[in-house]
Formats: C-alpha cells, sequence, structure tokens
C-alpha cells in the first residue's frame, strides 16, 4: 500500500522505517524543512522505560494546588478559556485513582520495554549513531516522603519486568560520583542499568536518512491543511508547499504530529485526548570534566532530568499547560540552570547555555493514542507525552503491524479516536 505518515518526529519516523521494512510504499509529510526539529529536537534525551509512573497519580491533584501560585513549578497549568484544556485536565483527574494509575503504569511500563527492545534492532541494522549512553538511569530523591511514596510505584514496574533497584545515598553518589557535592540533598534513589539516553534529534535525523535510503520519501517544508475522507475512508491530504495547495493521494494514513494531531483530527469528528504539554530544555558544553555527571539522571523533586550528549550536558523537564504557546519562558529557563549550579557546580559552561522550548503531545494518563480510527485505513500514533523518544520505536513497529494486519508483539491497549 502507499501508507502517508503525518510528521517526521522521531515517532512518525520510526513508523516510516518499520512501514517501508514491512513492504510499503511510504511519504513523511511535514513541515519543517527536515526531520526531528520540532518535539524531538532538544528534548531531555533520556531513553527511560522506568519513567513509568504518570503525572496523573494519586498524590498529584494536591501538588497541582500548591504549585498553582509557582512560576516556576514543575507542573503548571495556566488555566484558560479553552474548552479542550478544560476538558484534558477533568480527564487528568479522571486518572489519578490508584487503579487507574496502576493500570497507566502497565501499558506505559510494557511498551517502553518492547521499544528498547525494537531500538535494539533499529540499531543493529542500521549502525545509526545518536551519542547514546548506555550506563542506565540513576533517579534520585531529595524529599523523603517522595522517596517513601516511590517505592510501591516501583514494586509495579519490576513485577511488569523492569529492572529497577532502590539506591541509598551513598550507592547514588558512587553510581554518579558528580553528584558528591550534592551528598547533604539526596536521601536515597533508584538504578535501572539497561536505560540510557541518547540525542532524539541526532536520532531521527540519521534515522530519516536510512529511512530514504529503503525508499521512503520525504515531502519537507510541507504543511498539512486536512485529511481528506470520502465514503467513509481516507482517501488523501491536502497539503500546502510554497503557497501552492495540492491533494497528496494514499491507501492509508498514520497521524504523527504530536501535538497537532487533535486539532488535525478534531473536523473528522475523532476526539483526541491530546493536549499540548510545553517543557523547556538548557543544552550546554562541559566545562569541568571532573564535575560533570556521566549517568543519566533524574531528579525528582524538582522533575527535571539530565543526560550526557558526548561533550554536552542537557537538562530537560517541567510542563507547562498553555495552550500552542512557544515563547521561553526567563523564569522557567532560569530555574533549570539554577538547579543544575546548585547540583553540578561548574560543570557545564553556563556562558554558552542554549534554551529551548517544545509542545510535547500529552494525553491525561500518559499513554499514547496508537491504533486504528473508526476509519478503517486512518491510524493514529500519537499523545506520547514526554515518553516520545522512549517509545518512539516500540510504536512505530506496532502501528507498521496494524496497517499491515498483523498483531502486535506487545502486550497493550491498542486504541484510536471516537
Amino acid at each position: 500500500m502507499k501508507v502517508i505518515v503525518l510528521g517526521a518526529g522521531v515517532v512518525g519516523t520510526a513508523s516510516a522505517w518499520f512501514l517501508a521494512k514491512q513492504g510499503h510504499e511510504v511519504t513523511v509529510i511535514d513541515r519543517q524543512p527536515a526531520a526531528g526539529l520540532e518535539t524531538s529536537f532538544a528534548n531531555g534525551g533520556q531513553l527511560s522505560v522506568s519513567h513509568a509512573e504518570p503525572w496523573a497519580n494519586p498524590s498529584a491533584p494536591l501538588k497541582v494546588l500548591k504549585w498553582l501560585a509557582k512560576e516556576d513549578a514543575p507542573l503548571l497549568f495556566r488555566l484558560r478559556a479553552d474548552l479542550d484544556q478544560w476538558r484534558w485536565c477533568l480527564g487528568f483527574l479522571r486518572e489519578c485513582t490508584p487503579a487507574r494509575t496502576r493500570h497507566n503504569i502497565a501499558q506505559i511500563v510494557r511498551l517502553g520495554l518492547y521499544s528498547r527492545e525494537m531500538l535494539g534492532e533499529v540499531l543493529a541494522e542500521t549502525g545509526i549513531a545518536f551519542d547514546h549512553g548506555r550506563r542506565g538511569i540513576l533517579h534520585f530523591y531529595t524529599s523523603r516522603r517522595e522517596f517513601d511514596a516511590a517505592q510501591a510505584p516501583a514494586q509495579v514496574m519490576r513485577g511488569l519486568g523492569c529492572e529497577l533497584d532502590m539506591k541509598t545515598p551513598d550507592e547514588c553518589v558512587a553510581i554518579e560520583p558528580a553528584l558528591a557535592l550534592a551528598r547533604g540533598l539526596i536521601v536515597g534513589g533508584s538504578m535501572t542499568p539497561s536505560d540510557g539516553s541518547g540525542d532524539a534529534h541526532l536520532f531521527t535525523r540519521n534515522l530519516a536518512a536510512a529511512c530514504a535510503a529503503r525508499g521512503v520519501t520525504f515531502l519537507y517544508g510541507t504543511a498539512v491543511e486536512r485529511i481528506v475522507v470520502e465514503r467513509g475512508t481516507f482517501a488523501g491530504v491536502e497539503v500546502r508547499r510554497a503557497g501552492a495547495f495540492r491533494m497528496e493521494r494514499g491507501d492509508a494514513c498514520v497521524l504523527s504530529l504530536g501535538s497537532f494531531s487533535a486539532n488535525m483530527a478534531k473536523p473528522l469528528g475523532l476526539r483526541l485526548p491530546v493536549y499540548p504539554a510545553k517543557g523547556y530544555s538548557l543544552t550546554m558544553p562541559v566545562a569541568d570534566p571532573a564535575r560533570a555527571y556521566h549517568v543519566s539522571l533524574t531528579d525528582d523533586e524538582y522533575k527535571l532530568v539530565f543526560s550526557r550528549l558526548g561533550n554536552r550536558l542537557r537538562v530537560a523537564g517541567t510542563c507547562e499547560l498553555n495552550g500552542y504557546d512557544t515563547a521561553l519562558n526567563a523564569v522557567r529557563c532560569a530555574a533549570l540552570l539554577r538547579r543544575t549550579e546548585e547540583l553540578f557546580p561548574g560543570a557545564g559552561d553556563a556562558s554558552r547555555a542554549e534554551y529551548w522550548t517544545g509542545l510535547r503531545p500529552a494525553t491525561p494518563s500518559n499513554v499514547p493514542c496508537i491504533g486504528r480510527t473508526r476509519f478503517p485505513n486512518l491510524y493514529l500514533n500519537t499523545g506520547h507525552g514526554t515518553l516520545g523518544w522512549t517509545h518512539a520505536c516500540g510504536s512505530g513497529r506496532a502501528i507498521a503491524d496494524i496497517v499491515s494486519g498483523l498483531r502486535p508483539a506487545v502486550d497493550f491497549a491498542f486504541a484510536g479516536g471516537r
């Protein structure tokens, strides 16, 4: 079949790779001039199966209320006259029960483990380089209450096959000596040695090149105006390039436009539970190798992740629900650098720090939308939130199987839009 993939981020490009491997003629359409230039461009870099506890959990409502007045809060709701935002928030609250949290953790872990396996297959076949770190992820806690609360979710993850070991403060420092100056803050941690990190943009760009070598067509600089349905089935997409409109027809379509997927699906009567969650990152060169971290880290209190990308330090995190605004907020940018300097003083060259923000396509449950819609040849691969990089290869392989009429190998609740 001729399959059109909408979106050349890491998820869309991975979808194209696996669809091409299964023999389909694939065309990828993206408004940017190259692959991986939006949400995949400068994310946290973690390949983190262990980052499976969703934002929506029993402790979240009280935390959100506490953070409402804090401009640099880890999770910030900027309430707007936006029905989609309010509907998303209500959905978020519904997902905060213990039963829903356990269910969602199971979905996220299973997809993450499968995606790690599929990434390994891609790397074995392509040899793609992307500053891949293989030293695991250390999640450290500076709050005794949060560390104690993490025990139950960790037990659930271990039961699902996620290698996750609890660590003492001294063990945390032994794993990552750069934490020595922050030893007095740390009350405990958890280590997942099979997790890792890497530059999602570099991976996406190189995978797109591998796709092109397989015959995948990329239409860059091409905006998708609307999805066209005729007689109840997908017929094509109307696109705009250099001011000219035309129709790109296909036998099937995979909608993978990140935060913009919901807006594209809405005219078709499909309501996707996807809303933009604005995240921030800073990237700076290593200044002092003796103070710079090598193991990828997660700071629980500030909800930040730290990844080593070659000779660069990447720090990312926070979540701001503020519609489609992509302006950099100086307060939130400064908070990233301030926490980094607190934990790793002098490790990076702050004078050369580069700040970035992107819109992560979040669902209330943190479980992505992967599968069929009510239109038999229109499919979804979107809504991955903070885990698009982690789940990209597993999601890409799964949607390729579904498009091809095969049953995916992962135990996941595949579902589409109504």
